[in-house]
């Protein structure tokens, strides 16, 4: 611990960047802006409810864009045109003719793709960013950078809904802009590499340091890839029907708050599973979160009530903890010297959970089934970490 705390720039970059995770999430409380979105605007709340779809994706492409962006302009100006990206975003959303004057499309393109393409790649520089700062200590920055954006939608859930109660929901847009960009604008130049990564990273850097295009050549990228890939298929396709589960299960009083409370519990994730990975291992503590997520949804074939609460608070937790503890074990295995890169591509994985699985699980009639189902396949996620794992053991010896 000491240190983390001797390394006072590192913390500097470490806590500017994780306010601005903060500000990042703001673009993902979109279930609060759904139902005032749709009756502000005059469209249908299918058609807007597809605006988390967009974003979903452009955040990975987001991601991948970043990780290129980073070493050709700088990771301060890649943050800079990514959060301002968002700004713009929620700029032009305010600006849309409203009473159905305009088509559903705009809030897709304005909030979804420029806004999510922008969030993933500021979110993506600042955790490849923190892992410089402190590469003996990559759970610990990265789980601290993951959480701050995870907590954004506790914190700000609350204050949209008041905002949208008290200004209606274009003056919303238009201030949420004007405080996202003011920020920005604040606290970009903070977000720096090391001057000397090499020197500071040196036993972290005596490896391989794979590029992109090498990484994808590696079986090892696709079980990082696909294990991630099937982890989060739990989450995806409980998160949008928590309430209705917790109602069907006797918890009707108990539904709204359950919805923040998962949040907690995501945010939670992001911060445990990368310092439990510092103590036991990537490998290890990435068994453990996907076995749990796998428990937790054969679990949720039968749980009501109290134990319900628990079920779905340890699969957010694990969810999670995916988004900080992949950052990590990727630059494990690929180096940290392109983590940037390398993680946009593992985070396709994680893309193709999102608009795949919803898809296929969905066409099952029964909910006991859907739940078993999605149990195997975590349950397999772990066997390919499992099998990672003995990969670089073997590699290990092979190097002695």
């Amino acid at each position: 611990m000491s240190a983390i705390t001797e390394n006072k720039q590192g913390l500097k970059v470490l806590i500017t960047g994780s306010i601005l995770q903060l500000f990042l999430g703001i673009i993902y409380v979109w279930s609060v802006f759904k139902n005032p979105v749709s009756a502000y605007y005059g469209w249908e709340a299918s058609a807007v409810g597809l605006t988390a779809s967009f974003m979903l994706c452009f955040f990975v492409i987001g991601i991948l864009a970043g990780g290129k962006a980073q070493v050709k302009i700088g990771v301060k100006f890649t943050v800079l045109i990514g959060g301002l990206m968002v700004a713009l975003g929620m700029l032009a959303t305010a600006f849309i003719p409203a009473a159905g004057k305009a088509p559903v499309f705009l809030i897709h393109f304005f909030y979804g793709i420029i806004g999510g393409f922008g969030v993933g790649a500021a979110y993506n520089t600042i955790i490849s960013t923190a892992q410089k700062w402190f590469p003996k200590n990559r759970g610990f920055a990265t789980g601290i950078s993951v959480c701050a954006f995870g907590l954004s939608t506790v914190i700000f859930a609350p204050l949209v809904t008041t905002l949208i109660g008290a200004l209606e929901v274009k003056y919303t847009f238009l201030l949420l802009a004007g405080v996202f960009a003011a920020a920005v604008l604040l606290l970009f130049s903070f977000i720096k590499t090391p001057e000397q990564v090499a020197n500071a990273a040196a036993p972290v850097l005596k490896g391989k340091q794979y590029t992109t295009l090498e990484m994808i050549k590696t079986p090892r990228f696709y079980l990082i890839a696909l294990s991630l890939m099937f982890g989060t298929s739990v989450f995806f396709i409980i998160n949008p029907d928590i309430k209705d589960l917790a109602v069907n299960r006797g918890l009707s009083s108990f539904a709204t708050y359950l919805v923040m409370f998962v949040g907690i519990a995501n945010a939670l994730g992001r911060l445990g599973a990368p310092l439990m990975s510092d103590k036991i291992g990537r490998e290890l503590a990435d068994v453990i979160i996907l076995a749990v997520t796998a428990l937790g949804a054969f679990g949720l074939c039968f749980a009501e009530g109290g134990l319900l609460i628990v079920i779905i608070a340890f699969v957010a937790f694990c969810y999670g903890g995916y988004s900080g503890l992949y950052p990590v074990l990727t630059s494990e295995n690929f180096g940290i010297k392109n983590i940037g890169s390398n993680y946009g591509a593992v985070m396709c994985g994680f893309m193709l959970s999102a608009l795949l699985f919803p898809i296929i699980i969905n066409k099952v009639d029964s909910q006991q089934l859907k739940f078993i189902i999605l149990g195997v396949i975590a349950a397999v996620g772990a066997v390919l970490v499992v099998i990672l794992k003995l990969i670089n053991a073997k590699r290990v010896k092979e190097n002695l």
